[in-house]
């Protein structure tokens, strides 16, 4: 059972709005706070080997790089990438990321995944280009507002607060959305209050997850069937896109579909119309389309396993779901709420600040998804337990890295989110331990794993064990 709170459809309103705080409701008015947008100066120095001075500044919190028109900075540069790395403000300073690039991105000398930019100046090198990159004052501000919640999506974290500001927002248009973020950190939720605040609210809405679907019947699933167009179709089918139709479909872990998929998908979304297998006549459709992923597309349309006209069909509006390590601060308000939903608000007394001293140091590699199994089962075990267990104090945190797996398997956890986490848990285990016999020389504990140095580099990045490591040959 779950507990949802409703806010106002218009960002620009003033009033009275509800928000949760500890198990009640109460009724606060809708504040604001400014928030300066970040600024960055990119400057040209050399482009395709060539000595150039051309620059540009940009606002906002996150800007791409490559040779493909589409980027906010655009390289003619055969040597790099079309969408070549990724530069985004966090609370620490900006980070770049590269979007697995060909020719990788080099950060003053040294090649990198993901790296903090160097204050107060740097330089990117980008295939036979070369990129300096300083942070300016902020000269505009933004009002954030003060919602503590869009709909089932709680935070009070700037970051998600500008995430409910632009959902408000694409829930009032029509506009094809692509929803991007690790497993767990609400995409589904993101999507059906998308759908629920839009005009479309009273017409069908229809889930398709990609990753569970065989690849020999995703076509039928997505688009339908004739009857006697294949072995075992003894009657005709409809399909997701006519089920969906004067309303939404929702393409949850589009970055999983078959290649040999993926043109016929953009056809139905171009055209408007769909082709039954074993028909020959087309069918109009009147759909919205959301989609969601945990890949990087940018990456994927790199390593040629996505399509880019597809990829650009669907991220008309993108919109990134922050993970839950980097919004810590919301922990107390999550855990409130899902109390609240549990009808346990009485167990708030068990997460004393110790405990959540200790949530705060867990990477939460499960997100949101991960959070509220802890809490449901800390609940569980707190009602059903004797009383001397209680008082012994023993940790219901999920077990960190490192540490022996707890017997037995959560059913209430799907298989490919415990997979996730349990493979998740494994490579950090694996990486700490590898780091400490090789004294934190990276190519010797590449030589050791008998794997790619880069590709070891990369997962020490997605490990967030950078700091721990040095190249050396």
């Amino acid at each position: 059972m779950r507990t949802i709170v409703t806010f106002s459809d218009v960002v620009s309103e003033v009033g009275d709005r509800p928000t949760l705080a500890g198990s009640r409701l109460h009724t606060l008015r809708q504040l604001a706070e400014a928030v300066a947008i970040p600024r960055l100066e990119l400057v040209i120095e050399k482009e395709s080997g060539r000595d150039v001075e051309r620059s540009l500044v940009l606002e906002g919190d996150a800007f791409r790089i490559g040779s493909h028109p589409s980027n906010d900075l655009v390289l003619d540069d055969p040597m790099v990438s079309r969408f070549h790395c990724m530069l985004a403000r966090g609370e620490s300073g900006w980070a770049l990321s590269d979007s697995g690039s060909l020719n990788g991105t080099s950060l003053d000398g040294v090649r990198v995944r993901d790296a903090d930019l160097p204050r107060p100046m740097c330089r990117i090198h980008l295939g036979g280009s070369v990129v300096r990159a300083r942070e300016l004052g902020s000269e505009a501000v933004e009002e954030v507002p003060a919602w503590s919640s869009f709909g089932e999506l709680y935070g009070e974290a700037i970051a998600m607060r500008q995430l409910f500001v632009m959902l408000d927002r694409v829930a009032r248009s029509d506009s094809t959305i692509l929803l991007e973020g690790e497993s767990g950190t609400g995409k589904e939720l993101a999507a059906t209050e998308v759908v629920r605040r839009g005009a479309r609210s009273q017409a069908p809405f229809i889930i398709v997850d990609c990753s569970a679907i065989s690849p020999q019947l995703i076509e039928s699933e997505l688009f339908g069937h004739a009857k006697g167009a294949f072995t075992g179709a003894d009657k005709s089918r409809v399909g997701a896109f006519e089920a969906a139709n004067t309303g939404t479909i929702f393409l949850d872990e589009v970055g999983e579909m078959p290649m040999d998929m993926q043109p016929k998908l953009l056809r139905a979304l171009e055209a408007r119309e769909v082709r039954r297998t074993g028909e020959n006549d087309a069918r109009k459709i009147d759909v919205r389309v959301i989609a969601a992923t945990n890949r990087s597309l940018e990456r994927e349309v790199n390593r040629g396993r996505f399509r880019e006209d597809l990829f650009f069909r669907l991220s008309v509006v993108t919109v990134r779901m922050p993970p839950l390590r980097r919004r810590l601060d919301d922990l107390e308000l999550l855990i409130r709420v899902m109390l609240g939903s549990l009808n346990a608000e009485d167990s708030w007394q068990m997460f004393t600040p110790s405990v959540l001293a200790d949530m705060r140091r867990h990477d939460w590699p499960g997100n949101v998804r991960e959070l509220r199994n802890y809490v449901e089962r800390s609940v569980v075990l707190e009602q059903t337990s004797p009383a001397s267990q209680r008082r012994s104090g023993t940790s219901m945190l999920p077990p960190e890295p490192g540490a022996a797996p707890a017997e037995g398997v959560d059913l209430d956890e799907p298989f490919r989110v415990a997979k996730e986490q349990l493979i998740f848990e494994f490579e950090q285990r694996y990486l700490k331990t590898l780091l400490e016999w090789s004294g934190g020389n990276v190519s010797k504990a590449a030589r050791k794993a008998k794997m790619d140095r880069m590709y070891l580099y990369r997962l020490l990045q997605k490990h967030e064990l950078r700091n721990n490591s040095r190249i050396d040959e």
